[in-house]
């Protein structure tokens, strides 16, 4: 039973990595063969040779971008948190602000993006305000779901023995809600780094989002394909991360 086990654990891990290197040899042959012009699709043995020239210089770039992904997921966090406990216990002010969420949440980001600018000025501040607008609402709209998805014969047994609404909320529907509120946690971790890019595109001079910039205006094909694997591989870590997180926490959920 434990060869079977770690025969899956894997298997799940290698056959991923036998794809992509079956499909960096596929792209390497086509390009190659098919003579395809470095600025219009580099070989990936030119990104590779980038990534390991420049790895320094990436790293510092790629550090400057996610404090700003990660401070803004920190702050989306708390504040959808903090909404989606109130919108659970006063139907009123859910009512009242919740269609206006809506509406805030149809507006592209690259609209609201230069007015955040220009209210927070050009800064980290700017930046980090760009990535809690993205990331907020997929966290609200989780958050507040498994607050309100509780067993009602459960509940009804909590208020039978007297239960304070806080006593229902801790052991109650906040266990209820972590399934749903990692779900959202996964997802946001890759729109905290697209929050992260657009801010950078704006109004940067550093970060992997000023660099992808950079490197297509001068035709720098290989580079900005290097900054790419970068902000790749710093998302698959930060989404395992939450992954690692939520399977400490959320021990009674069966892996998927």
């Amino acid at each position: 039973m434990l060869n079977k086990n770690i025969k899956n654990k894997l298997r799940k891990f290698t056959l991923p990595i036998v794809f992509l290197v079956a499909e960096i040899l596929v792209w390497e042959f086509l390009t190659w063969i098919l003579k395809i012009p470095d600025y219009l699709l580099p070989r990936p043995s030119r990104i590779i040779f980038e990534i390991f020239s420049q790895f320094g210089f990436l790293l510092k770039n790629l550090g400057i971008t996610m404090s700003t992904a990660v401070s803004g997921y920190l702050i989306a966090n708390l504040l959808s948190f903090i909404t989606a406990v109130i919108f659970t216990h006063s139907k009123t002010i859910e009512k009242g602000f919740y269609p206006q969420i809506i509406v805030l949440k149809t507006i592209p980001i690259l609209a609201l993006a230069p007015l955040l600018i220009l209210w927070f000025g050009i800064g980290f501040v700017s930046k980090i305000a760009i990535v809690s607008l993205v990331c907020f609402f997929p966290l609200l709209v989780n958050t507040l779901k498994g607050l309100k998805t509780v067993d009602e014969d459960t509940l009804a047994m909590f208020r039978s023995l007297s239960a304070s609404k806080w006593q229902i909320f801790l052991k109650l529907r906040l266990p209820s809600s972590l399934p749903y509120l990692f779900s959202a946690l996964k997802i946001s971790t890759a729109l905290s780094l697209i929050g992260a890019f657009v801010g950078e595109f704006i109004s940067s001079n550093a970060g992997l989002g000023y660099l992808i910039l950079s490197y297509t205006r001068t035709f720098e094909s290989s580079a900005a394909f290097a900054v790419l694997a970068m902000s790749s591989l710093a998302g698959v870590l930060f989404f395992g991360l939450i992954a690692f997180i939520e399977k400490k926490i959320v021990f009674w959920q069966k892996p998927s």
